[in-house]
């Protein structure tokens, strides 16, 4: 018989309120997860026993149940992206199993489906409000989808398929953050660094000090150059050493292709897996799996919006190509007959700096993070007047450079907090940009005494790290992420929702989940936010007028190329979920190679191997899912179009409209479906045009 493990032991098992990161370590996670799990199975036992068809006997205990294990096992999960390591892995490595037999236990319960039936069937159902009604509704359905209908050997199948596919997606995702880990050139040499702007190095030579190089500094070498973004973003961009951009662009698009960390047998596995699960379910493919959960209708309803983009961006993207090597061979490039993947970036930067005057590194020094900020809590007190202030210390980190914040209402009640982890640190957190919950917002009667918990996000970037002395000084690109990102955040804490069931981002449909955070990425154009952040590091002068003239000007560069990429990124996820079989004609590859023809203007190397990479589909939750993105877009764009109308110069204007869009897109979360909230806030259903307007793609 094993000792029971206590709280004050194990940190893990709090089993609320926020993570004591300064207390877990890996060896915490088996022991709590295993104790959590047989008190789980007993209290899951009691429940089928007793379960009663109302609110408060089934959903309630349901919640609490799960809410404990989630409590756990999540920040083991987010710890596994911001903090990872081999004894992280192998722990979680260690116990995934079990969770995932519970979760399917859980799911494929039949007296908690019956229970959810008969309650559906009440005759007081029409007293539950809309919120309460998508959350049994959901459940009927995801009960359905996790197999609560199959026995015998079918369950058992079904059941297998769902450990395996956790193994091997994690297994997936840790290849790509070890191979990406795993790749460097160190350059010695000046004609080796020729082109490269100071910022990048300066994050070189860091990354050599940290490498071992204790005397590398940024004017003398050496420097080393990684796949981690940061690193190799800016070297794409300006490096004029042909040879090396190539080996970089090989590099990074091999990732995870060969050898130990070869991920091309896992997509293969991980779509027969997906396709198998889906026939048990009586799909025809894992698409229409996916998608019965979703916005989006059907796989032809996906397929004619990708058309209608590919339609409107195929043509622009050829002619960005055209033109790109046309301005190479005015520059007298060798390249410019025969421009390759690697000489893309290269030369669309440089047509950038001379067409509207400016560099992207020539911006940085405006956007130093705290300056960003400041600049990103002044617009959202501006639309949805709340105030952001600091707050840390306030609770352990799991990281020197995490921040904490709290968010007011008007009336200076706390109504939710975040941390922010800010920086690409390539060693132990994956690439990529993303919000979670730490904390679902939630209201309790306990005793009689009504509590509501506040809800709590991580926001986590991949920005470049401040370095010589500078705070992070960002692109861009990274505030339109930081916006992106604080976008979903603002959905996951304004919620108004009381059931976590549907609070915030839960029970979203996962398509129009981008829409808050696409939204937010436009407010980087709108001139008061603009200047309401751009300030120089040092001497805290304004951005001159002429760059804002400009960046407004360079907004729709290449932007048919732009939107051809994603297009090309959702016709292949779409494709390989819905059509591809296994062990067919076509490999993985082909398929991809087979889309492109009609996706892209410069077609994939033969050694391209980008799907090894792509966790977003193999390893994330965007599998045949991809054409989210740009679903949701049609309805930010339109969303941000209700401003534009209002009048972006007219605060009160601006303020009203934010209030509707806080009160509807933010606060109703999951409580109704995402076209009623849509039509609730703009007060018809969505078009196209905006997106295409906002993208330069049709005439405004």
């Amino acid at each position: 018989m094993t000792a029971t493990v206590t709280i004050a032991d194990n940190p893990l098992l709090i089993g609320q309120g926020l993570p004591p990161f300064d207390a877990i370590e890996p060896e915490h996670v088996a022991p709590a997860v295993t104790q959590l799990l047989t008190e789980l199975e007993a209290s899951l036992a009691d429940l089928e026993s007793s379960v009663e068809p109302t609110w408060s006997g089934l959903v309630e205990p349901l919640q609490r149940l799960g809410e404990r294990l989630n409590w756990s096992w999540s920040i083991v999960g987010h710890l596994m992206g911001v903090r990872n390591s081999p004894e992280l892995r192998s722990a979680h490595e260690t116990v995934q199993p079990e969770v995932v037999k519970f979760w399917s236990k859980l799911s494929q319960s039949k007296p908690l489906y019956e229970a959810f039936k008969a309650l559906r069937a009440r005759e007081n159902w029409d007293g539950l409000e809309s919120a309460q009604k998508r959350i049994v509704e959901a459940a009927l359905r995801d009960a359905q989808l996790s197999g609560v209908g199959l026995e015998g050997e079918q369950k058992e199948r079904f059941n297998a398929i769902q450990l395996e596919l956790a193994e091997i997606t994690t297994q997936f995702s840790n290849h790509v953050l070890d191979a990406t880990k795993a790749f460097s050139i160190t350059l010695t040499n000046k004609d080796e660094i020729d082109g490269l702007p100071p910022s990048l190095l300066s994050l070189a030579a860091q990354a050599a000090r940290s490498a071992g190089e204790e005397n590398a500094d940024a004017e003398n070498g050496p420097w080393r150059i990684t796949l981690d973004f940061p690193s190799y973003g800016p070297f794409m961009q300006h490096s004029t050493r042909r040879d090396l951009r190539e080996k970089l662009y090989k590099a990074f698009i091999g990732r995870a292709s060969s050898g130990e960390l070869n991920n091309w047998p896992l997509t293969d596995r991980i779509l027969a897996l997906r396709h198998e699960k889906a026939a048990l379910l009586g799909f025809s493919s894992y698409a229409e799996l996916s998608l019965a959960s979703k916005m989006a209708p059907d796989v032809t309803a996906v397929e004619a919006l990708l058309e209608e983009l590919r339609q409107a961006s195929y043509d622009a993207a050829v002619k960005d190509l055209e033109e790109l090597k046309a301005f190479a061979a005015e520059k007298g490039a060798p390249e410019a007959g025969d421009l390759k993947h690697w000489d893309v970036g290269f030369w669309s930067e440089r047509r950038r700096e001379e067409k509207f005057a400016f560099s992207a590194e020539e911006l940085r020094p405006y956007f130093a993070l705290p300056q960003v900020l400041e600049g990103l809590f002044g617009l959202v007190k501006r639309l949805f007047g709340v105030t952001v202030t600091a707050a840390d210390g306030q609770t352990p980190v799991w990281h020197k450079d995490v921040r904490y914040f709290q968010i007011d209402d008007e009336a200076g009640n706390t109504i939710a907090n975040f941390y922010l982890d800010p920086y690409s640190r390539p060693e132990e957190k994956r690439g990529g940009a993303w919000m979670d919950e730490c904390v679902v917002r939630a209201k309790f009667v306990d005793a009689g005494k009504t509590t509501t918990r506040l809800p709590v996000a991580y926001l986590v970037c991949n920005q470049s790290p401040p370095v010589d002395g500078k705070p992070s000084l960002m692109t861009f690109l990274e505030v339109e992420t930081l916006f992106h990102e604080f976008g979903h955040g603002l959905q996951h804490m304004l919620t108004t929702v009381d059931y976590p069931g549907a609070s915030g981002i839960n029970n979203v449909e996962w398509d129009a989940v981008e829409l808050p955070s696409q939204f937010m990425e436009n407010w980087c154009y709108d001139r008061a936010t603009l200047f309401g952040m751009a300030k120089h590091y040092e001497t805290g002068e304004t951005l001159p007028e002429h760059y804002y003239q400009k960046l407004l000007a360079a907004r729709h560069y290449m932007s048919g190329s732009v939107m051809l990429r994603q297009v090309h990124f959702s016709s292949v996820d779409i494709e390989l979920h819905h059509r591809y079989r296994s062990g067919g004609s076509e490999t993985v590859a082909d398929v991809r190679n087979r889309i492109a023809k009609t996706t892209t203007v410069l077609p994939p190397l033969e050694e391209d191997a980008f799907l090894c990479a792509f966790g977003h589909i193999f390893a994330g939750g965007y599998a045949a899912g991809y054409y989210s993105y740009k679903w949701a877009e049609v309805l930010s764009a339109d969303a941000f179009a209700a401003f534009e109308e209002a009048g972006l110069e007219d605060e009160s204007a601006i303020a009203s409209t934010g209030k509707r869009f806080r009160d509807t897109v933010l606060g109703l979360g999951g409580s109704l479906h995402p076209m009623e909230v849509f039509k609730t806030f703009r007060g018809r259903e969505p078009s196209t045009k905006a997106l295409l307007r906002h993208s330069g793609l049709v005439a405004a």
